[in-house]
């Protein structure tokens, strides 16, 4: 027989945790890095596409493809706490750039898919460097 202790110590390390951090997961614990979030509809492929790119380089990324706007979407998002979200439209499906938004209005920049994937897996590589 299994003792349970093991299981509900686990459990309560992670309620724990949780309410710790309030739901802010450090950037290599969160489940999602990143979020792509097309402008419209039409720009749907090039997102799977991003994500697709940001998948091979070890980036956790999904696509909010939702027909939604998109305040509506950046809102939904920081409410699940992704710490990052990409926005792509027109221009950037254009130039092969994203638009980045860090969670709570922090910084934005404009940059290609392959500039930001090093900059999240260096943020990771900083943050665990220690372990």
């Amino acid at each position: 027989m299994i003792h349970r202790a093991p299981f509900g110590s686990l459990e309560r390390f992670t309620a724990v945790l949780i309410e710790h951090t309030s739901g802010h997961f450090p950037l290599w614990l969160t489940p999602e890095q990143v979020v792509v979030l097309p402008l419209s509809e039409k720009y749907n492929d090039y997102a799977f596409t991003v994500q697709k790119q940001l998948d091979q380089q070890g980036v956790r990324a999904q696509v909010d493809d939702r027909n939604e706007k998109l305040g509506r979407k950046i809102r939904d998002n920081e409410l699940k706490r992704i710490p990052y979200m990409l926005i792509v439209g027109e221009k950037e499906a254009a130039e092969g750039l994203v638009s980045m938004r860090q969670q709570g209005g922090g910084e934005q920049a404009t940059m290609t898919v392959a500039e930001f994937a090093q900059k999240i897996n260096g943020a990771v590589a900083d943050m665990t460097k220690d372990f």
